[in-house]
Formats: C-alpha cells, sequence, structure tokens
C-alpha cells in the first residue's frame, strides 16, 4: 500500500525513473552503455534535471556528472549520494538509476537549505564497460584509475583516455577528481536478490560490499576415442573440472552456513576441448567466481581450492597446468555509524529494515576507501536484475528515498 505520508514526492521520483529508462535502444530494452549516444542523451536528461532543481551542474576530471547544493556553512564538508546511470546489454530500469533518482529526490524534497553542501551524482560506467574497466568514475575518484586502465581500448580501438575526454572527463586532470571533503556517501540501489522480498521488510541496511575473488584453473590430459579407450586408462580432464566444480559448490554450501557472513562461489565458465560427444576432454578450462564478506575466509579457500585442484589432477592423472587469480577484491565494510542512522531513519519513518550484505559490487565500495559510506536495498520483484524483467515497486522506491532524506537530516543535524 502507498504510503501518503512519506516526507517525498513518489510520483515525481517514479516519472524520473520512467523517463529515464525510455532513454533506450529501442531493440534492446533497457540498453545505455556507458560512453554511448544515448548514455549520453540520458545525462543530457539527467544534467536538466539537476538544473531545474537548483543544483550547480558539472562533470568533473574522472567523467562524473554531479550537481551540487551549497550548504549554509561554508567551512562544512560535502554529503554526497547517488549512483550509476549506465547498464548492462539488456539490463532494466532500476539498477543505478534509482540510485541516481532518489538522490535527486532528496535535494529536492530537503525543507531548508542544508548547513552541509548537498551532491548528487551519477558514477561513470559503474557497469563493466566496452574498454575492459567497470566503476570508472568512482575508482578515478578514490585514486584507482590506473594508467594503464586508461590505455585500454574499446569500439573503433579507441583508449579509454581519449573516450573520457570525449564524454567531459579530463584525463590530463584525472588527480583533481580525488576527493577529500566527503562527510558522508549514501547509495540507494535495488537489492538485486530476494531476502528483503520473502521477509517483507521494507529497506535493507548494508553491511559491507563483499569482496570478489575469480581464479582461472586448466586441467590438461589426453584426447582419447570416447570408445575405445578403457576407464582406467584415461587422462580426462573433464573429469577433473566435473569433480572440481562439485567440490566447489559442497564447500561453499558449507562456508556460506558458518556464520562467517555472506559467502557464495560459482563456476561460471566451463570449457572442454574438443568437446566432442565422442571423445575423452584432453582439456578443461574453469573460471571460478568467489564472493566474500570474510577476507579470511575467502584467503583461506583460496588455498584450500589450490590444494584440492593438484590433489584432484593427480587422481584423475592428469596436470594442473594453470591456477592463476584474475581478481582479488577485498570486502568493503559500510561505516558503522552511517548504517546506524539509516536504521534510525527507517524507524523513524515506521518502515522495517534489516542488515544484510551486498554480493554485487557497487560504486559505494570505492568511496568508502576516502570516504564514511553506506548503502540502503529497496527490495527488487523475484530478486530479478540486470534483465529486462527488473522491477521495484513505486512505494519502495519512495520508502528507501524518505529514509536517505531523514538520514541527510540527522547527518546534518548532528555533523
Amino acid at each position: 500500500m502507498t504510503r501518503s505520508d512519506l516526507p517525498v514526492d513518489g510520483k515525481r521520483l517514479w516519472d524520473d525513473v520512467m523517463a529515464l529508462g525510455a532513454i533506450t535502444d529501442p531493440q534492446r530494452p533497457y540498453t545505455r552503455r556507458s560512453f554511448s549516444p544515448l548514455f549520453m542523451e540520458g545525462r543530457a536528461w539527467l544534467a536538466r534535471r539537476f538544473t531545474e532543481a537548483g543544483l550547480k551542474v558539472r562533470i568533473d576530471p574522472g567523467g562524473n556528472l554531479i550537481g551540487r547544493m551549497e550548504g549554509r556553512d561554508a567551512k562544512s564538508s560535502t554529503i554526497m549520494l547517488g549512483s550509476h546511470s549506465d547498464t548492462v546489454p539488456s539490463g532494466g530500469r532500476f539498477d543505478g538509476i534509482a540510485g541516481v533518482l532518489a538522490a535527486l529526490e532528496v535535494a529536492r524534497s530537503l525543507p531548508a537549505p542544508p548547513r552541509h553542501a548537498i551532491e548528487v551524482i551519477d558514477f561513470l560506467a559503474e557497469e563493466p564497460s566496452e574498454y575492459g574497466v567497470s566503476c570508472i568514475g568512482s575508482r578515478a575518484m578514490a585514486g584507482q584509475l590506473e594508467p594503464e586502465m586508461l590505455t585500454r581500448t574499446g569500439p573503433g580501438n579507441e583508449p579509454l583516455s581519449t573516450a573520457l575526454d570525449r564524454i567531459g572527463g579530463a584525463t590530463a586532470k584525472l588527480a583533481q577528481a580525488r576527493r577529500s571533503d566527503i562527510a558522508a556517501f549514501l547509495e540507494l540501489h535495488i537489492e538485486q536478490g530476494v531476502v528483503l522480498e520473502q521477509k517483507h521488510v521494507d529497506v535493507g541496511v548494508v553491511t559491507s560490499i563483499v569482496g570478489v575473488t575469480r581464479i582461472d584453473i586448466v586441467f590438461q590430459g589426453a584426447a582419447d576415442h570416447a570408445g575405445t579407450t578403457p576407464m582406467g586408462l584415461r587422462r580426462d580432464a573433464g573429469l577433473a573440472a566435473a569433480r572440481l566444480v562439485a567440490y566447489l559448490a559442497e564447500r561453499a554450501a558449507v562456508l556460506s552456513a558458518s556464520g562467517r557472513g555472506h559467502f557464495v562461489a560459482t563456476a561460471g565458465v566451463i570449457e572442454v576441448e574438443p568437446n566432442a560427444p565422442n571423445v575423452v576432454p584432453g582439456r578443461a578450462h574453469i573460471v571460478l567466481d568467489m564472493r566474500a564478506e570474510d577476507h579470511a575466509l575467502a584467503q583461506g579457500f583460496i588455498a584450500e581450492l589450490d590444494r584440492e585442484s593438484l590433489a584432484i589432477a593427480a587422481a584423475c592423472r592428469v596436470e594442473r597446468t594453470r591456477f592463476a587469480m584474475l581478481m582479488n577484491t577485498t570486502p568493503a565494510i559500510c561505516d558503522t555509524r552511517l548504517r546506524k542512522l539509516l536504521t534510525q531513519s527507517a524507524e523513524q519513518l515506521k518502515l522495517s529494515s534489516m542488515p544484510l550484505a551486498s554480493g554485487a559490487g557497487h560504486d559505494a565500495a570505492f568511496v568508502s576507501r576516502f570516504a564514511p559510506a553506506a548503502m540502503l536495498f529497496v527490495p527488487c520483484r523475484n530478486g530479478k536484475s540486470h534483465t529486462p524483467e527488473e522491477w521495484a515497486e513505486p512505494e519502495a522506491l519512495a520508502a528507501g528515498t524518505a529514509v536517505l532524506l531523514e538520514t541527510v537530516r540527522r547527518i546534518n543535524e548532528n555533523t
């Protein structure tokens, strides 16, 4: 049921979300890839909405679109709110978008000029881009956009540095994107999971954003005729891969229930060669994705996988020729004080809340490296995300935005 007593304009917020979502490739809704003409059209729409709300609009050297409301106290630090407006191919209308427009609605709903300056931000390219880098804008703000990343090329062999300049950033001044004046960063996001919906909870206060580990593994055996090679003489790389995938799932289930926070593991890439029904696989390639709230737990499991993959290779009479780390990030812990304020704000508004970890990456993870940062989740239907079926109810967005507004009010009063 829609609440009429919330201190935000839920209809205005909803209309904005639908309007920005409509700026899409009509053949692939809802697609608005970073650096594309549609992305720039969406940003132009956002800039107009920021200006209409009385915000001063700029693009920083890291390519982030920022709308700023000055505070009463010129010496006070800045409260930043927002997310991202780019999408994955054939994505949805809420991932990222809801966070940017909830931030805008907070700025429009403040009852009086705040003591702190308020910034509404659309971070550049949170989703993996065609240049092979994600979270480009928040990386730049954290000083984590490495020179090597800027040399990576995308469509038309364009370097990322050129693309960044093309959309209004300034590669030559990238150091100026770094910030040291942020009192708090808050990011609203759809949960991208089913917990809030299934538990009938209004908002989730994020405890941490998991660390992500990806491991590339190759087993090398011998390709042989599937009909004539005796079972006891095979060097089946596919069998080794299957055993490791089963081990991964079984151990991940145990670790997930260990009480040490969010933990999941997935074998998302499984390739065998020559990949024919009548040939014993001579080579198997696996890419494992592991996400953990407890970094020590993750590192222990990596060592365990190293040992187990060698043991499986020996048992299957194959060689493990590769065990390489493609990614191994540390979890980002959300600020304790901001989490408490979000929880108190939900209580003040008579909304239910619960703590939960984020199993997906977000710009807040990079912001947390230089400023207090926290996230608020709102329910999404069936946990669907990165798909056209992605959906959040209007009242869920309004409720989450009201919690942000109340939290900003409390920060202004107490810091």
